[in-house]
């Protein structure tokens, strides 16, 4: 908790100079909040639109699907070509309701994924590299559901009243798999990964590995500036697959201490272990999500079972069910999930601070992120309660400028893991 007198502090400092000026030189220098851009703004504005939309969406297709009984006839049809059988029945039924929403949505997704990025002067991608991309992410989920949607749909018929207990276990393995394969097979599909340019500011990022105790990583820049002006780094992949990704807009827009306070942040996530964290809180929220979808199904369907043309949840006409009952569960448990998500995040902070020890880069840093990403630095209590997975920019920045543990030789929360 910050105190009044340091707020006012920092805030005297933030309106005696504009945004950056303070010396790149000094780890100490306070750095001001920016007041966000018009552009900005109205960036922020459409996305809630747009978010709103979306949930619409994910309710209404669903639902439509359901009462309109085109799913049951999508299952009579692929049933028709699958001769009845259950595993080609299910793939069927996968790829034409897959494809049936991809076009569907296709007009939303070329506005907010295309259009609306380059309004804002925010994507460099070629419409055909757009293309190709959803085409790659269709394909890419068509696969993923042939190689598992089956199961579910199998413990339903053998097990219906634990299917959802087997299939939450199931998917911690599942989301273990994703986190190894994705890196190596998915992420290359879609960009090119290659080594850093910079071999200096590589060794930099190496060392500054080593003393977060990340030994053996990997670095590569990844070439996003086809794609966007947005800038992003990340650490992933768990033994041989460790790598450190920095995307090539990164390294343009922010300078190599800026750099190396960013990969601290990731660092911290790989460190203080919130990915595997992450994976147990997904398998459980998929136990959790499934049981309340075993619990209310059989509700909907002795009453609406008639109109949607199936009766019991093993019918793979049950997939659009299983997606509204989840999409409503998701909005329920959204907001638990994105406070821990932003608790992890400001972890991150924290650990790049104590490993970096620069506040001025990381304060600066991330007005280098705002002004480039057309960020809010202070967004509504209602976008943040429901939209923001990490803290508001602003409340990132103050608490940079203000936390310094070792200037008055107090231990950091981390040091157990630090190596200097």
């Amino acid at each position: 908790m910050k105190s009044l007198g340091l707020l006012l502090g920092v805030a005297t400092v933030a309106a005696a100079l504009p945004a950056g000026a303070a010396d790149i030189d000094d780890p100490n220098a306070m750095v001001a909040v920016p007041a966000p851009s018009e552009k900005a703004l109205g960036y922020y504005w459409s996305g809630n639109v747009i978010w709103a939309v979306e949930q619409l969406l994910g309710f209404g297709l669903p639902a439509l699907l359901l009462f309109t009984g085109l799913s049951a006839r999508l299952r009579t049809f692929s049933a028709g070509i699958g001769r009845g059988h259950f595993y080609p029945t299910l793939v069927v039924y996968l790829v034409v309701l897959s494809v049936l929403l991809f076009l569907v949505e296709l007009p939303l997704s070329y506005y907010v994924g295309y259009a609306r990025e380059h309004a804002y002067g925010l994507s460099t991608q070629r419409l055909t590299k757009w293309t190709g991309d959803q085409v790659k992410s269709l394909g890419v989920g068509l696969v993923v559901g042939a190689l598992v949607l089956w199961v579910p749909y199998l413990l339903l018929a053998r097990s219906p009243t634990r299917w959802w207990l087997w299939t939450g276990a199931l998917s911690l393995p599942f989301f273990a798999l994703v986190l190894l394969v994705s890196p190596i097979w998915v992420a290359p599909l879609f960009n090119k990964f290659g080594p850093m340019k910079n071999k200096v500011l590589e060794g930099e990022v190496l060392a500054t590995a080593s003393q977060a105790g990340v030994e053996g990583a990997r670095v590569y820049e990844v070439d996003k500036s086809v794609d966007t002006e947005k800038v992003n780094a990340y650490v992933t992949g768990v033994g041989n697959t460790k790598r450190i990704v920095v995307w090539d807009t990164l390294l343009r827009r922010l300078k190599p201490r800026q750099v190396r306070f960013v990969v601290g942040h990731e660092l911290g996530h790989y460190v203080l272990g919130h990915v595997l964290t992450n994976i147990f809180i997904s398998a459980a929220l998929t136990m959790l999500g499934l049981y309340g979808a075993h619990r209310t199904a059989d509700l909907l369907l002795a009453r609406f079972g008639a109109r949607f043309g199936f009766a019991q949840l093993s019918d793979v006409a049950s997939l659009p069910l299983l997606m509204l009952l989840l999409s409503v569960f998701s909005l329920v448990i959204g907001p638990a999930t994105l406070a821990l998500s932003r608790y992890h995040e400001h972890e991150a902070d924290r650990f790049a601070l104590e490993l970096t020890r620069d506040n001025h880069a990381g304060a600066s840093g991330f007005v280098a992120l705002q002004q480039q990403n057309l960020a809010v630095p202070r967004p509504g209590a209602l976008y943040k309660f429901f939209r923001a997975s990490h803290p508001p920019i602003g409340e990132r920045i103050d608490f940079i400028n203000q936390y310094r543990p070792w200037q008055t030789g107090q231990p950091g929360r981390y040091d157990k893991h630090l190596h200097r």
